[in-house]
């Protein structure tokens, strides 16, 4: 009998022999094939690990030990996104300097990520708050300077009104900060920007040569949002100047009946002294601060706006003059910061018109009404109302006005994108410096690459400032410097780089984390890129994942990296949710700690256990029983010890099984299906203990199968049965095609069509054989005449009797 399955002190014993091993360390041998698995590095809070986190964890590290064993140099590394405000706020509140919070909470992360059990190459660890690694986030900066691509201006920005710091658009969600929860307003501020609109084109055409899901690259494909259109020039009327905007239905410029332009335009500032209504104007440039670019976005909210007393525009296309309004559900972040309003076949717009009593002229016939109480969004149909246009398709309507404007020189075609320039700079303590000196003379200048990494210094406050600048400004024997270009005096820049800087080339880091000269080796990048497989949350789609992707596609074209993509498969995860099927949260009460599954059931437990939950990328709710079913599963798996007998091979009752289930695991470990590659081996496991036994070579193959998901038990089993060696070292099972097809069936006999006894038989049994082994089986049940004898193939024998 073997011994009670105790969890706690084999999965201890295994995570030491795994250490003292360096079981999972890449090598160096770039002969072999490579494999580079990559899950996204968590920031490490306060709170320590919640049990969202293995879940994506076990599923590359099942990919990762399955590929060592098929013979691959696998790289599976292991870091920290440190920097951020999480860290700093915590910081603030407790008194202690975010780099000793840092410390304690990357110690407390990874000793609960070594009690799991993970396959980490901890030999690879990065910490993007570490100036050896931050020196090379900083060097790839000043590349981005050097190109022109990283520049400083003065803009709107999304301002937390808690965190007291600038937010990318998409930190911002539901008209608040994502990370805090407070109102966002609108600030002009001097902001450090990093001109990702530059490779929008490449990528989007990137998403051609990769193997995402396609809800990613959807999700990617929407956020830089590509659109053909036309920017058309429209005159102010007895002025030089013209309002340009972009549209991407130049075909609907007969029905324009007025203009908006933002309440930010720089035209209101020029003309102030000709507009009537100034103070209406400003009134109103001061309620739209207040608001952040969702809330003045957003299409359900009530249209507000301000006719301009004093300025009118002309439209180009019939000379008809038209008024301007100010409105806030225009943006001066996107497009022009003007738009011509076309009140039929825009929704927002008719919303206005109807509100404000202006004109709405139908030009692309819809079927309806507009002048009532109607307005038509046509993609098709034919141009009415429109001089030379009438008649015409929309997209022959398209190309002949485009042909008009540029004719005219009034306007161009043109391809646009909704993606808009990276926010690069945060007025807080806890970033990346930004290595950049500000010169009266020679203007912002960057510092020398011999000078990296410029270090955070230490600070007695890490306080945001109401002004808004960063807490470093009052470091005056820091900020006061000379400028590297004249020698003059300087101010170094006192904004710090976004969390977001880190995580846009940690990937690259991880494939040779110790060197000092570069970044990595080029030999190194070579052989371990592209990332053969990288998994992360859906919510990073447009952040990080766009960030990087852009920053590595840079990288490529200076020929620091060698391919244009860095991940050639992108997948993600569903979340785990409460018992109750709500989002985990304190204040829900439905939180569980990874720490306690461990400790009561065991690592193996909560890794099956978040495998077998429900499909990998749907969202599925945590279940206490489920855990104890994972529980009695591997318990059992304990128990085949007691029933194992001699035989190195399959017996022939379990030979078609087995070859089966290779298949099947291996099949669902490469494609995210790992809940029914388990429910399989539970089945096999049934078919183990109805015999009653498992040989040793039966046992072999299960126990390999198994060890990705359930790695302490698998090994200490194989060692207490006496197999050579580790399973970590092992090679994968194979299956044989041929061997993975039935060659008996079981076939219902029947009399009259009622099934009387079962048979089984060879899969190309001939009719006579099954009739007689059919009616063999019925024995002393055939009474009567036999009338006939019917045989379906692979199904039934029905005997017909009188």
């Amino acid at each position: 009998m073997a011994a009670p399955y105790n969890h706690r002190a084999l999965e201890e014993k295994w995570q030491k022999i795994w250490d003292e091993e360096k079981a999972f360390a890449a090598t160096e041998d770039y002969s072999k094939p490579k494999y580079y698995a990559l899950v996204e590095f968590p920031y490490p809070s306060g709170q320590g690990l919640h049990v969202g986190h293995p879940r994506p964890y076990t599923a590359l590290d099942i990919v990762a030990r399955k590929r060592r064993m098929q013979g691959y140099n696998v790289l599976y590394p292991m870091g920290w996104d440190a920097f951020g405000l999480p860290t700093e706020n915590y910081a603030i509140k407790n008194k202690i300097h975010p780099k000793i919070v840092t410390k304690n909470n990357v110690e407390r992360f990874k000793g609960q990520l070594h009690a799991l059990g993970y396959s980490f190459d901890w030999e690879r660890e990065v910490n993007t708050t570490d100036p050896e690694y931050y020196h090379w986030t900083q060097w790839i900066f000043l590349k981005l300077f050097q190109e022109g691509l990283a520049y400083k201006t003065e803009m709107p920005i999304n301002w937390c009104t808690s965190c007291k710091v600038g937010l990318a658009n998409e930190e911002v969600v539901n008209g608040v900060c994502e990370r805090c929860g407070a109102p966002v307003v609108r600030k002009v501020k001097s902001q450090w920007m990093l001109k990702i609109t530059e490779y929008a084109e490449k990528l989007l055409e990137g998403l051609n040569d990769v193997d995402y899901i396609e809800r990613v690259k959807v999700s990617q494909r929407n956020w830089i949002g590509k659109s053909q259109g036309a920017e058309v020039d429209f005159r102010i009327a007895g002025k030089e100047d013209k309002l340009t905007v972009y549209t991407t239905r130049p075909d609907t410029l007969f029905g324009a009946t007025y203009m908006v332009v933002s309440p930010e335009h720089p035209i209101l500032e020029k003309y102030k002294n000709e507009i009537k209504n100034w103070d209406a104007i400003a009134a109103y440039q001061e309620q739209a601060a207040r608001k952040s670019d969702f809330e003045r976005s957003e299409l359900a909210k009530e249209k507000t706006g301000v006719e301009i007393d004093g300025l009118r525009a002309i439209d180009p296309v019939n000379d008809k003059e038209i008024p301007i309004w100010v409105s806030d559900y225009v943006l001066m972040s996107y497009g022009t910061g003007a738009i011509m309003a076309v009140p039929a076949h825009d929704t927002r717009d008719w919303e206005f018109a109807k509100k404000f009593g202006l004109p709405i002229i139908e030009v692309v016939a819809g079927g309806e009404d507009v002048q009532k109480e109607a307005y038509t969004d046509v993609a098709t149909g034919k141009l009415v109302n429109s001089g030379f246009l009438d008649g015409l398709e929309v997209a022959e309507a398209k190309k002949k006005i485009i042909e008009f404007l540029e004719e005219k020189q009034i306007g161009k075609g043109k391809t646009n994108f909704k993606l808009r320039d990276w926010v690069f700079s945060r007025q807080r303590y806890w970033g990346e410096p930004i290595p950049i000196v500000n010169c009266e003379k020679c203007g912002y200048v960057a510092l020398p690459e011999c000078e990296l990494p410029l270090e955070l210094p230490e600070v007695d406050s890490y306080m945001p400032t109401d002004n808004g600048e960063s807490p470093l400004a009052a470091m005056t024997d820091w900020v006061n410097t000379t400028c590297p270009c004249c020698g003059g005096p300087a101010k170094r820049e006192t904004d710090t780089m976004p969390q977001w800087a880190g995580s846009s080339w940690y990937f690259l880091r991880y494939t040779d984390p110790g060197n000092k000269e570069a970044l990595a080796s080029e030999e190194a990048l070579k052989y371990w890129l592209p990332v053969d497989w990288y998994n992360g949350g859906m919510e990073h789609t447009t952040l990080h994942l766009l960030y990087s992707r852009f920053w590595h596609k840079f990288l490529y074209d200076k020929g620091i990296v060698p391919t244009p993509e860095p991940y050639q498969k992108r997948t993600s995860h569903g979340m785990i949710l409460g018992e109750n099927g709500e989002k985990m949260s304190k204040s829900r009460g439905n939180v569980v700690n990874p720490d306690d599954i461990v400790m009561d059931y065991g690592a193996d437990t909560l890794r099956t256990y978040e495998m077998f939950i429900g499909a990998f990328d749907l969202s599925a709710s945590w279940s206490e029983n489920g855990v104890k079913g994972c529980r009695r599963f591997l318990e059992r798996v304990w128990k085949l010890q007691d029933i194992l007998v001699d035989g190195q091979g399959y017996r022939s009752e379990f030979e078609t099984r087995m070859h089966q289930l290779i298949k099947k695991v291996s099949s669902d470990y490469e494609n995210l299906k790992y809940n029914t590659a388990i429910a399989a081996m539970m089945s096999m496991l049934n078919d183990f203990s109805k015999a009653g036994s498992i040989s040793r070579g039966e046992f072999r193959t299960f126990l390999i199968l198994l060890n990705p998901v359930a790695p302490h038990i698998t090994e200490e089993i194989w060692e207490a049965c006496g197999y050579e060696g580790r399973i970590y070292q092992c090679v994968w099972p194979e299956y044989e095609e041929a061997k993975t097809v039935e060659n008996t069936v079981e076939l219902a006999v029947q009399i009259n069509g009622k099934t009387r006894a079962t048979v089984t038989l060879p899969v190309d049994v001939d009719k006579d054989t099954a009739i007689a082994a059919g009616k063999e089986a019925l024995g002393d049940k055939l009474t009567g005449n036999v009338v006939k004898e019917i045989y379906v193939p692979g199904r039934i024998i029905n005997v017909v009797m009188k």
